[in-house]
């Protein structure tokens, strides 16, 4: 199990943990993170579940899929630590990672 850290958009920091297997969207989803809509349900089409992955492991800083940068780019949110937290696979690795709910477009 991975510890997550999540601030959600009142600014309150819940841990959480998560099984390696699932998307960060789908622990996010499971833990009753409602702020986050993640309406394709993970298809990676709709930009719904944008995070900014604020601490994590070095494997973070790489950039996103083309995809998923221009996704991002419809957001009037985007930050240079935006990610879609369906394209976040749960590892071990992740342990201790910090994300930070976006707010909605």
């Amino acid at each position: 199990m991975a510890n997550l850290y999540v601030i959600d958009l009142d600014g309150v920091e819940t841990r959480i943990k998560a099984a390696p297997g699932i998307t960060l969207m789908e622990a996010l989803r499971d833990h009753g993170f409602d702020d986050l809509l993640a309406l394709c349900g993970g298809c990676c089409s709709c930009a719904t579940c944008h995070v900014y992955v604020d601490a994590g492991p070095e494997s973070m800083k790489t950039p996103a899929s083309d995809d998923e940068a221009d996704l991002l780019d419809s957001s009037l949110h985007r930050q240079e630590n935006s990610r879609l937290s369906c394209q976040i696979a749960i590892t071990q690795d992740l342990d201790a990672i910090r994300v930070r709910l976006a707010p909605a477009d």
